[in-house]
């Protein structure tokens, strides 16, 4: 018998999303024999105990007895249980300083842990990610904020909505201007992006007639790397050679900042690649982005002004380029306003895990109690009987402090 636990998220700030939704912990049970799902009490999760209830799950206290363990965001380095596996995110692997003590914690426990951000397919590509919804929220979060600042019209917040289709009609109330949005990214995250952009009738037009064209409605553009990126050496673009070598490349981003009323980014980025702009371009008069929704919340990362996240609570900061600093938000007409929400699925929690879960079931729970003859359970995992594994060994140094 294999018996999986959802644990309870106690991380703060508060996190009300889930791995498995009631439904779906039924389903694990019903398709793999052998395997008992339980379900650790919890006040905030987006599914309360008693919907686990009705679908047959048992509600728990404790869940020492479990031999897997599905959390979602980083589990406090005091509540982990020695000899489990655990699958969460844990933001460990580019080496964040912040959760060197939950590695070293890992380790000195000889937990097994997967990582939900290394689970990929035989081409590399992740099998299981909240991008989409990340996507969702922060797109409309730009035109929440772009509302605000101009005092456009009032919309309810995203966590102020039951579900996606309650946001979806919220955004009729929407009437802009003929405000230009920028959106960085092509995979999961700038998708549903797009979703909300479209949904509250922005039109779609190409990078070309978004620097080239005058349009007396709003409009979006959506930019891959090749639109902003150019060789140093004036050779021709190459996505492949640029996420191997982005060091190779500079940002020709400004331009369309020039153009743009709005950015919302959604592209991944890579260290070693240019900023998409610098303090030097924000302060002149013809960058005219007044408005960021930074998905990525790199911290003073590829955009500059992101100086710190922002919750969902107090969503919004204000950054003055002058002086490069942080203000009150909507405060100042020269200041460029910051949303920054480092866990953006939350604000739509019963959706976002919903979807999730699905993945969960088709994608990952098949090779977490069966053979992983795919190694998807394998390439994820980055520790395991207090060492870390092969693939992941460079992490050393960083566990040691060097």
């Amino acid at each position: 018998m294999t018996k999986i636990g959802i644990i309870r998220e106690d991380k703060v700030p508060v996190d009300r999303r889930v791995a498995l939704s009631p439904e779906q912990a039924r389903e694990v049970k019903e398709k793999f024999k052998g395997v008992e799902v339980v379900c650790q009490s919890s006040k905030i999760r987006c599914f309360n105990d008693e919907e686990y209830i009705k679908q047959g799950i048992s509600i728990v206290e404790s869940v020492e007895d479990c031999d897997i363990l599905l959390g979602v965001k980083e589990v406090p380095k005091e509540n982990l249980i020695e000899g489990k596996t655990y699958l969460f995110f844990s933001h460990t692997v580019k080496e964040q300083v912040y959760n060197r003590e939950l590695l070293k914690t890992i380790l000195k426990k000889k937990i097994r842990m997967v990582d939900y951000e290394l689970l990929t397919d035989h081409k590399n590509a992740r099998i299981i990610a909240f991008g989409r919804y990340a996507g969702l929220v922060g797109a409309y979060n730009a035109i929440w904020t772009y509302g605000k600042r101009y005092n456009l019209y009032h919309l309810r917040r995203a966590h102020e909505c039951f579900d996606f289709h309650d946001m979806k009609k919220e955004l009729k109330k929407v009437e802009l201007p003929h405000v230009r949005f920028i959106l960085t990214g092509g995979g999961r995250v700038a998708k549903g992006a797009m979703e909300v952009l479209m949904a509250a009738g922005i039109r779609r037009v190409s990078p070309e007639e978004f620097l080239t064209e005058h349009f007396d409605f709003p409009i979006f553009t959506q930019l891959n790397a090749r639109d902003y990126h150019e060789r140093k050496d004036g050779g021709p673009f190459s996505l492949t050679d640029f996420f191997q070598n982005p060091e190779h490349y500079e940002g020709d981003f400004v331009k369309y900042a020039k153009k743009g009323d709005v950015l919302i980014a959604g592209a991944f980025w890579d260290p070693r690649s240019p900023r998409l702009f610098g303090m030097d371009d924000a302060v002149k008069n013809s960058f005219r982005i007044k408005v960021i929704a930074d998905i990525t919340c790199d911290i003073k990362g590829s955009i500059p002004s992101t100086i710190r996240p922002c919750t969902i609570d107090q969503p919004l900061y204000d950054f003055n380029p002058t002086d490069e600093r942080e203000e009150a938000p909507l405060t100042d007409e020269g200041n460029i306003t910051v949303m920054a929400i480092d866990n953006l699925p939350c604000e739509l929690p019963r959706d976002a895990s919903w979807d999730f879960g699905q993945d969960m079931l088709n994608k990952v729970i098949p090779h977490l109690i069966g053979t992983d003859t795919e190694g998807i359970i394998e390439r994820a995992t980055i520790a395991k009987e207090g060492a870390l594994t092969k693939k992941y060994a460079y992490l050393q140094n960083f566990v040691d402090g060097k």
